[in-house]
Parts: C-alpha cells; structure tokens; sequence
C-alpha cells in the first residue's frame, strides 16, 4: 500500500476532471483503492427508494474520485509562491546557463583565433605583394 499525502479533514482542490478548479474538505479516505471522497464535489444521482426512517425520491451523493486528480490546497497555494524560486534554484538550468556561458566563450575565443589567422593572412599577403614590387 502506498502512503497517502491527503487525511481525512484536509482541504484540497481538485486538479483534474469534472470538477476541476473546485476546493473541499476531505471526508473520507480508501487507502486500498487510492481514492479519496471530497465534500461536494463528484455528485451523482441516486433514486432511493423510501423507508421507514429516509424519504424518497432523487438523492445527491458523493462518490470517490482518484488521489492523482486532487491536490493539498496549503501545496498548492506555496506551489505558485516558490514556482520562481524552484526555478531559480534548479541544478538544472543552473548548468544550463554554465554551458550556455561555456559556449558563448569558447565562441569568442574561436572568433579571435580566426581574426588572428585573418590579420596573419593579410600581413603575409601584403608582404608578398611588396617582395615581388621590389
């Protein structure tokens, strides 16, 4: 069995789905299944039949919906806080920005080499030029 992140009573928002965008309170949770049911949201329809204590008639009532599709609104809330410093903390794009520094570099240096090779190529040109003048 896995380790559920989301207990009973915690409020969460639904990140896929029908009911995407919706927030609610967590009623209760099936481990076993990885589903969990979410105050007012995934109604459906039930026609119950009346009994001595219950009315009938067309009744409201909360099914589960998949732990992958909700997430702990506190994380979701810090999530759009710290999304720029996650970011600006990423190793990733930190040796991103190091190759990219890298490359830019060695480009420069490439560039003078050839500028280099340019100027001797002239000089050599334009002595020859003279020599033969002479």
């Amino acid at each position: 069995m896995i380790k559920l992140k989301v207990r009973k009573g915690d409020n969460v928002k639904v990140i896929s789905g029908d009911d995407r965008g919706k927030e609610g309170n967590v009623i209760r949770v099936y481990p076993a299944a990885n589903k969990l049911v979410v105050k007012g949201i995934n109604l459906k329809k039930k026609h119950q039949k009346p009994t001595k204590e219950k009315k009938g008639g067309i009744v409201s009532i909360e099914n589960p919906i998949h732990l992958s599709n909700v997430i702990k609104l506190q994380s979701a809330k810090i999530a759009k806080d710290q999304k720029k410093e996650l970011i600006k903390n990423d190793p990733k794009k930190e040796n991103k920005e190091k190759q990219k520094d890298k490359e830019v570099i060695s480009s420069k240096k490439i560039d003078e080499k050839n500028e280099k090779k340019k100027k001797t190529l002239t000089k050599s040109k334009s002595k020859k030029w003279n020599f033969f003048q002479d």
